[in-house]
């Protein structure tokens, strides 16, 4: 098996994980944590993907989601701090 695939194993064992966190977090931020931290999972397996196949498409693709994912982690967060959008 190839070490990227064996990678991308252990990442998804991760976003099942953090998942878990999502589901029963006890607050809010809590959630909101998870779900940050499933995006950036997300993004290092399309880079693991990528690499693995040799095609740059997931790695373009990646950025556009890590770039979506921190606007609205940012928008989460002020409104969760109870500022206007």
């Amino acid at each position: 098996m190839n070490v990227f695939m064996l990678t991308l194993v252990f990442v998804l064992i991760s976003i099942a994980v953090a998942m878990i966190r999502v589901l029963l977090g006890p607050t809010v931020p809590d959630r909101v944590v998870g779900l940050d931290t499933i995006n950036t999972l997300v993004i290092g397996g399309m880079i693991l993907f990528g690499v693995a196949y040799k095609e740059v498409i997931y790695i373009d693709v990646a950025i556009v989601y890590a770039l979506l994912s921190y606007v609205t982690t940012l928008f989460i967060a002020k409104y969760l701090e109870g500022g206007k959008l």
